[in-house]
C-alpha cells in the first residue's frame, strides 16, 4: 500500500488508511493461511511537516519500504491522494506515477479507495477504464482525465486487473471484494462479520441515498420482517405482511417506507435477491433451486432479476465467487 508520507496525511485520510490494515494486515490463520503480507511503501525519506491539514489535524508516517517495493507486488493500493493534489492540481510525485507504472507492467493488479484513482489516472492506468471515486471529487476526476470513464454513482468498479471504489465505507466493500475474489465468499463472510460489518454489497449500489435515513426502527415492523426474512421462499404479498403485523395494508405500506425508504415489494425484491446471492456465494445448488429457495421463482425469472438488478446473469455471479461451497446439505466441497 502506497503512504504519500512526504506530502503529509491529514487526519481525515486514515479512514481510507486503516481499511487495507484492517482487513489484510492481520493475519487470520483460521480463515486462511498463509493469509497476505501486507507493506507500507512511503513516497519520502521520513517524519515532515503536514501541507493541507489545518490547525495541524494531520501526521506524517516513517514507513519501512519504498516505492521500488511495489514491483513484484501482486496487488497494489493506493488509498488516498493528499487534498491539495485533487483541490489545487498539485502534482503527484513523480517517482510514485513511475513506479505504479512499473508495478502494473509487472503484472500487478492496480486498487484505488476513494481519491487513489487521481494517481492510478495520472500514470495512465484507468485510460478507456470505468472508474469510480468519491462523489465530491469524480467531476473533477472527469475533468481533468477526460479518457477515463468516470461512474460518480458506484460504490467501486471490478475492471478486472484494475479496481476502484468511492470514499470512506465504499473502500471497505472493495477490500472485502478482493478478499472473496482471492479466498472465496466464506472467508469474506467470516472476515466481516468479525469487523461487524455487512459481509456484501454490491460494487454497483449506489453510493448515496437520496432518501433520508429514518431517525429510529420502527420496533412494530421487526417481527413481521423478520418472519419475512425466514418465509422468503413462500409466496408472500402486502396483504400477508400486513395482516401479520395487524394492520390495514395502507397502514403498513406507510410503516415500512418510513422505516426503510422503500416500498413493501421492493423490500421484499431486496431481499430475495440477497439470499439468491447468498445461496450463490455459498451452495452449489441450481440455478432452479436457488430461485424456488429465494423465491424468485424460476430459473429465467432469476435470471431476469440478476441482469436488471446487478448486471450479471445468475451463473456469471457464481463464477466470481469461487471460494468454499456446501452441497446445500451443509458440507463444505473444498
Amino acid at each position: 500500500m502506497v503512504v504519500t508520507e512526504e506530502i503529509g496525511v491529514p487526519s481525515w485520510d486514515l479512514y481510507e488508511l486503516s481499511i487495507p490494515c484492517t482487513v489484510f494486515g492481520k493475519p487470520q490463520p483460521d480463515l486462511a493461511d498463509p493469509w497476505y503480507d501486507l507493506r507500507l511503501c512511503g513516497t519520502g525519506a521520513g517524519p515532515v511537516a503536514v501541507d493541507g491539514a489545518p490547525d495541524g489535524h494531520g501526521l506524517s508516517l516513517r514507513t519501512r519500504y519504498g516505492l521500488d517495493d511495489l514491483v513484484g507486488a501482486d496487488t497494489v493500493i493506493v488509498p488516498s491522494v493528499p487534498d491539495p493534489c485533487v483541490e489545487e492540481g498539485r502534482p503527484l510525485p513523480e517517482e510514485l506515477i513511475a513506479a505504479l507504472r512499473r508495478a502494473h507492467d509487472a503484472g500487478a493488479r492496480m486498487v484505488s479507495l476513494c481519491t487513489g484513482a487521481f494517481a492510478l489516472a495520472e500514470a495512465g492506468l484507468l485510460d478507456g477504464r470505468r472508474a469510480t471515486a468519491h462523489w465530491m471529487h469524480t467531476a473533477q476526476l472527469a475533468e481533468r482525465y477526460p479518457k477515463v470513464h468516470v461512474d460518480a454513482s458506484v460504490l467501486y468498479v471490478d475492471d478486472g486487473d484494475v479496481l476502484t471504489s468511492a470514499g470512506l465505507t465504499a473502500g471497505l466493500d472493495l477490500c472485502l471484494h478482493l478478499v472473496r475474489r482471492d479466498l472465496g465468499a466464506h472467508v469474506a463472510n467470516q472476515l466481516a462479520r468479525r469487523m461487524v460489518v455487512p459481509a456484501h454489497r454490491p460494487g454497483g449500489q449506489a453510493q448515496f441515498i437520496e432518501l433520508p435515513v429514518p431517525a429510529g426502527d420502527d420496533d412494530g415492523l421487526a417481527p413481521v420482517l423478520a418472519w419475512a426474512r425466514a418465509n422468503l421462499d413462500r409466496p408472500l404479498t402486502v396483504a400477508d405482511l400486513a395482516r401479520r403485523a395487524a394492520m390495514s395494508p395502507r397502514t403498513f405500506y406507510r410503516r415500512l417506507q418510513a422505516a426503510t425508504g422503500t416500498t413493501p415489494l421492493q423490500w421484499l425484491l431486496d431481499q430475495r435477491l440477497g439470499r439468491a446471492r447468498s445461496l450463490l456465494e455459498s451452495t452449489d445448488l441450481p440455478i432452479e433451486k436457488v430461485g424456488e429457495l429465494s423465491g424468485l421463482g424460476t430459473a429465467n425469472n432469476l435470471r431476469h432479476h440478476f441482469l436488471r438488478h446487478l448486471g450479471v446473469s445468475p451463473g456469471d455471479y457464481r463464477r466470481a465467487f469461487p471460494g468454499a461451497r456446501t452441497t446445500g446439505s451443509g458440507r463444505t466441497r473444498l
